[in-house]
């Protein structure tokens, strides 16, 4: 009984390493190439499960998802003013006709696709920095460089290598040492030509103003004393007119009121001395209340 049973053991056994290695997976992230002695056979592009001839058919599977490849050294390219740039990017790129990509690269080398994407984007980037000056590669036109190089590589590596470029990112646009020196002093000299551009002409601007605001003040003043002028004089006319008015009512009156008028500014303080003829006419009321002299009434 034990020896029926050996026989069929390794019957099935045998059969299970045949179907084994006749079933394969391919995933939903996958794409895969079955090769019949050495050649390609079929490309299978949808998952799930397949079969082969064992022995003589062996398959290979391809990763369809996006990947990336970035340059650990930044790339220099010249401008338009024939200055150096270092380049510092990234490229997002997946298979998408595994075929294609397995005849160019040599039996699907990812080392030789990436090299040949390196060398197409590096070019394409050559191209659009040679097309620019530094301002506009640095912070004007990075949105466009990108997607020019991306449609460019794309339309040439689909039919070429059999991958697709997803995206193109500059992660940065820098001067080589040489040349940043001599950018900032430029950008120095340039900040001070326009602040003293400036100051010219605030200070031309605060000479104006201040010489306008010098002349509107002689004129106020002017106007001012016109008009002070102007209101003396007819306060000077009315009290003409008006003592003349007084005189006219009481001649003898108003010269009394006068003279004591006189009087009180002439002896304001008690210290003041005034050497006169007691005779003279200054002091005719200080006489007589007449205002007379004493010859008079003798």
């Amino acid at each position: 009984m034990k020896r029926s049973l050996g026989p069929i053991v390794a019957v099935l056994i045998g059969l299970l390493v045949l179907l084994s290695g006749a079933i394969f997976t391919v995933d939903q992230r996958q794409n895969a190439i079955v090769f019949q002695l050495g050649e390609v056979k079929e490309v299978i592009t949808k998952p799930g499960l397949g079969w082969k001839w064992p022995f003589i058919q062996n398959v290979r599977v391809f990763d369809m998802r996006i990947l990336t490849f970035d340059d650990a050294e930044p790339l220099r390219f010249i401008t338009s003013e024939k200055k150096p740039v270092l380049v510092d990017s990234f490229v997002k790129w997946r298979i998408v006709n595994v075929r294609q990509f397995y005849v160019s690269t040599n039996g699907g080398d990812e080392a030789r696709a990436t090299t040949r994407i390196k060398q197409t984007i590096s070019g394409g980037l050559q191209n659009e920095f040679n097309k620019r000056t530094v301002h506009e590669v640095v912070s004007g036109e990075r949105d466009d460089i990108m997607n020019e190089v991306r449609g460019k590589a794309d339309q040439e590596l689909r039919g070429d290598l059999g991958v697709e470029i997803v995206d193109v990112r500059l992660k940065r646009v820098d001067l080589p040492d040489e040349v940043s020196e001599s950018v900032y002093r430029r950008m120095e000299a340039e900040r001070k030509r326009v602040a003293n551009e400036l100051r010219s002409t605030g200070s031309a601007e605060s000479e104006r103003i201040r010489a306008d605001a010098d002349r509107q003040r002689e004129v106020i003043l002017a106007e001012a004393y016109r008009d002070a002028q102007r209101t003396k004089g007819e306060g000077d006319a009315r009290s003409s007119a008006i003592y003349a008015h007084a005189f006219s009512q009481n001649a003898e009156f108003y010269s009394f009121y006068r003279s004591m008028e006189a009087y009180r500014s002439t002896f304001r303080n008690k210290g003041d001395l005034l050497l006169l003829d007691p005779s003279s006419d200054f002091f005719r009321y200080l006489r007589d209340s007449a205002g007379r002299r004493a010859a008079a009434d003798r």
